[in-house]
């Protein structure tokens, strides 16, 4: 099984009020996962966010924390809810209410990877999958939680970033329908998961650094964003899409020509929606 739920990132003077975190980026594909997969060690990383972990984490330098997956994507999805179990993969699931990501496979303990090929021969025991959750799922939620807490308590506010990165197909449409293709798109559910002035500044960030900026669609966040998103508390949600192509070869899993530009120009944005909350006096204090 996969070494650590997370590692964290702590800046040497917590001076922002935002964290950013991959939840997607994990790589430790452990030699058991490999054994029950049907999947060569390729083909299981087809949903990984490879990468994505490298072009965030400077976050620490500017006074933000980062945290970031340590179990992939394929073995257990934290952008999921716990409780989104598939009856298709886990014995002894009750089918309820239609949920679609269930449906199609994508659950909190995924039944396929990319374009929906299947991850495993049968079925696996509600043991084994409430084991995956309580070691992978729940520390990283828990931790994730408490860097938001503390920023919250210490800036009176907290804006969660939640990085992921889309396929290149994924703006195919957009493209098509003769506008200009997006680089990044925001998820702020519609505004449900965070205020105006908050995603305008990320906006604003992104296009400085001559990246295309659409917001949720086609991806307006998912569990976390839902589940960490309450503007009128003060925390923030906001889902980042990046096209992989930007910086990666898709089908070889690895970076391309561009991907130092890429790091580097992120590395901007992050200097800049770190400085989201600057000024404002701590709760603590009022």
């Amino acid at each position: 099984m996969p070494a650590t739920a997370f590692d964290v990132l702590l800046p040497a003077a917590p001076a922002s009020c935002v964290v950013f975190a991959s939840p997607h980026s994990g790589r430790d594909y452990s030699w058991s996962f490999l054994r029950k997969t049907v999947l060569n060690e390729h083909a299981i990383r087809s949903s990984e966010d490879a990468f994505v972990d490298q072009l965030f984490e400077c976050a620490s330098e500017y006074g933000a924390a980062f945290i970031k997956a340590g179990a992939p994507r394929a073995y257990v999805d934290l952008n999921r809810a716990r409780d989104e179990l598939d009856p298709a993969l886990i014995e002894g699931v009750r089918r309820t209410g239609h949920n679609p990501r269930v449906a199609s496979g994508l659950g909190v303990i995924p039944r396929v990877v990319a374009n929906g090929r299947a991850i495993y021969r049968g079925k696996m025991t509600m043991y084994e999958a409430e084991d995956r959750i309580a070691r992978y799922w729940d520390p990283y939620h828990n931790r994730l939680q408490s860097l938001l807490d503390t920023a919250h308590a210490r800036h009176g506010q907290t804006v969660l970033i939640d990085c992921h990165s889309m396929p290149h197909e994924a703006m195919d449409g957009v493209a098509r329908a003769g506008m200009r293709r997006p680089d990044v798109v925001l998820g702020d559910r519609f505004g449900a998961a965070a205020s105006g002035d908050v995603v305008d500044r990320i906006e604003a960030a992104f296009s400085s650094a001559g990246f295309i900026v659409t917001r949720n669609a086609p991806f307006a966040g998912a569990y976390i964003t839902q589940a960490y998103g309450k503007p009128s508390k003060g925390q923030h949600a906001i889902q980042v899409e990046i096209d992989r192509s930007l910086y990666m070869n898709e089908q070889l899993i690895r970076p391309n020509g561009n991907f130092e530009a890429v790091q580097a120009a992120l590395r901007g944005v992050v200097k800049e929606v770190a400085k989201i909350g600057e000024g404002r006096i701590p709760l603590a204090a009022e």
